[in-house]
């Protein structure tokens, strides 16, 4: 009788940006905060992760930290093998240009460029065309189509971060930082968000990063991180907008909105 088959092995995960014992420390002596405490975490290929917390839980500063907005007091920030902390500026420039897309609530424009100008600016400091078909898709998902000639002045706050949407996917870069990316959308117009974004994920690998505070937008995510003092204090996979928003209302210091309400 022939042996069984050894099991498969599962695929390992890549591994896109790391953090290890990260902390970020403000100020000194009596007006010193710790607003992160030792927080190791990896954030894999093809994975959309949220990140969650009360105010002043240490969440937005860990998005900047990882993305070499923000240095760290201790411990390590890498972007694939590559640790921030060793980058001069200009090194760190060329990183966050070419394989890190960012999507903040302040929509960082230019207001002599067009639309289109602001999403294609960052392929054209780095020498590269967009692939034409992919722009499509994220123009007409975002329903930018007929405000591609618009300045931003001539944009309503919602298109603004439409445009800046496009802008951090137009790249394809290997992570995507969000804050509060549906901030200025309207509900359909967020959802439509979100859902290109999770689509991103499973058919173009992108990995994104999103800082939260609404269960609904975070249910769309593969896993949920908690984040609370500084610290990760849980974790959720798959997680529906009633189970994030009970894990919320565990946290110390939490007042989780209810969406229902």
């Amino acid at each position: 009788m022939p042996a069984a088959a050894p099991p498969a092995t599962p695929r390992a995960r890549t591994v896109v940006a790391r953090a290890t014992a990260l902390s970020k420390v403000y100020g000194h002596g009596e007006t010193r905060v710790t607003a992160l405490d030792s927080v190791s975490v990896e954030f894999h290929r093809a994975e959309f992760t949220a990140i969650m917390g009360p105010s002043g839980s240490g969440k937005s500063t860990l998005m900047h930290c990882m993305a070499g907005l923000d240095t760290v007091s201790s411990g390590s920030a890498r972007i694939g093998d590559t640790e921030l902390a060793s980058l001069g500026d200009r090194q760190l420039t060329r990183l966050r240009r070419d394989k890190v897309g960012f999507v903040f609530q302040a929509f960082n424009l230019l207001p002599t460029l067009t639309a289109l100008e602001n999403i294609t600016l960052p392929m054209d400091i780095a020498g590269r065309r967009p692939d034409p078909e992919w722009l499509g898709q994220i123009v007409t998902t975002l329903g930018l189509s007929g405000r591609l000639g618009h300045r931003p002045n001539q944009l309503s706050g919602g298109q603004q971060q439409r445009v800046a949407v496009a802008r951090a996917l137009t790249a394809k870069p290997e992570i995507i930082f969000a804050d509060e990316p549906t901030g200025n959308l309207d509900s359909r117009s967020g959802a439509e968000l979100l859902g290109f974004l999770a689509e991103s994920v499973r058919a173009l690998e992108q990995t994104v990063v999103m800082v939260t505070h609404d269960p609904v937008a975070a249910s769309y995510a593969d896993r949920v991180l908690f984040l609370a003092d500084g610290r990760i204090v849980d974790e959720l996979h798959r997680p529906t907008a009633d189970a994030v928003l009970d894990r919320m209302r565990s946290l110390p210091g939490a007042h989780a909105p209810d969406p229902r309400s």
